[in-house]
């Protein structure tokens, strides 16, 4: 009979999840806003948002009586939006979740961690230990070598020689599906952010991606592809993906086939530009001079493909470190400099971002009965799109997660 040991630290974490207190909902009304409608194009002035059970209860077209019991939020003027998405993320702790809802994030994808921390963030978040993000995990890269990564779970122990055969993929989509995954991150082509090897080129086969695919499948479970070459990306289309991560050199045949098939473009411009500059998730002169040719590349990507009608959505492609300088609300910005109106940049962080996280009836939109993810600007992000950096109140699931209006300290 075999006899399990229990340290006694983990005793004690195990008691202190069971003790811990949950956050609890309040009732808020959010008054005298402008609520940015970024699907109808449209600004409603002067408007209510009445927030209950972590719910928009109420969204009226005048801050007229609020009703007994809510606490009161005077916007003083300024703009409601619904919280930023970030379709590509590798945030893996409390304090990287912390700074992404700070930034107006309220929604994440996963884009693969090292060991399932994002399925525990899933379910802090979703248990009301945080207030957010929430996560849609992605679980361990399917690469072809896992790295440290072997040591996420025990079942790995048997791929430590690679991830190429049908057997091994078919293994890893599966640990991954099991371990709370709901989305499946794989590649098609190699980094670009490591300076020994080459993004352009290809890593696994169309075969090898349609094994991936038709695992995930089995599970309900959709797959995003890390390719930034065009070849491996032209296989993960036709393979089924349902989102390209990155794409910097993507051709036309390509991008007509994603329109074609409906499949998401994240293109992860600003992590492009972070390659180009000194400090942030990238600091190497070979990766510098490497962003220096990709980004010009990149914009052209983004313009064909906003040109032929595929659906382009906002991912940062950061773990929100203490030394990150990408945020979405920079995503927004690059991408009306690349020709986007402010209102289909502002799509492409929440309600198109929705529709590829299949999360478009829970969030995205303020409007009575979606998830109350909510941010506020201190001006008009239609008149100038860099107000999306300044973001002064975020409420993620109905919970206050912080408000910086007004600015005085009373009498």
């Amino acid at each position: 009979m075999r006899k399990f040991f229990v340290p006694l630290i983990l005793v004690f974490l195990f008691s202190s999840v069971l003790t811990a207190r949950q956050l609890e909902h309040k009732d808020y009304a959010l008054i005298n806003g402008h609520i940015i409608d970024q699907v109808n194009e449209e600004i409603l002035e002067n408007s209510m948002i009445l927030v209950s059970g972590g719910m928009i209860e109420r969204v009226a077209k005048s801050s007229g009586n609020v009703p007994d019991g809510y606490e009161v939020i005077d916007m003083e003027g300024k703009y409601i939006l619904a919280g930023f998405m970030d379709a590509h993320t590798h945030l893996n702790s409390l304090e990287s979740a912390k700074r992404a809802l700070h930034s107006g994030v309220t929604t994440v994808r996963s884009s693969s961690v090292p060991y399932f921390q994002d399925v525990a963030i899933k379910n802090l978040a979703d248990q009301n230990y945080i207030a957010g993000p929430d996560m849609i995990p992605a679980g361990v890269f399917v690469s072809p070598d896992l790295g440290e990564t072997i040591l996420a779970d025990p079942e790995l122990s048997s791929l430590f020689d690679g991830v190429t055969t049908e057997e091994a993929l078919r293994k890893l989509v599966r640990v991954n599906a099991e371990r709370g995954a709901m989305f499946i991150k794989t590649r098609g082509t190699e980094r670009a952010g490591l300076p020994n090897t080459d993004p352009r080129k290809q890593t696994y086969t169309e075969d090898q991606l349609k094994i991936v695919v038709d695992e995930a499948a089995k599970y309900g479970i959709p797959i995003q592809i890390h390719g930034h070459g065009d070849e491996g990306s032209y296989a993960a289309v036709k393979a089924g993906a349902r989102s390209i991560e990155h794409g910097t050199y993507l051709s036309e045949r390509t991008l007509k086939l994603m329109a074609e098939k409906e499949t998401f473009f994240v293109p992860t411009f600003s992590t492009v530009y972070d390659l180009t500059q000194p400090g942030g998730d990238y600091d190497n002169p070979v990766l510098r001079n490497r962003g220096r040719h990709m980004l010009p590349e990149l914009g052209k990507t983004v313009k064909k493909a906003k040109e032929l009608g595929v659906t382009i959505v906002t991912g940062a492609d950061t773990g929100y470190g203490p030394n990150s300088l990408t945020r979405i609300s920079h995503e927004i910005t690059f991408f009306v400099e690349l020709g986007f109106s402010p209102y289909e940049a502002i799509r492409a962080a929440t309600s198109d971002a929705a529709r590829l996280l299949q999360i478009e009836e829970k969030t995205g939109r303020v409007e009575q009965g979606m998830e109350a993810d909510l941010i506020v600007l201190n001006s008009n992000p239609i008149e100038d799109i860099k107000s999306t950096q300044d973001v002064i109140l975020v409420m993620s699931n109905g919970h206050l997660v912080y408000n910086r209006l007004p600015h005085g300290i009373g009498d």
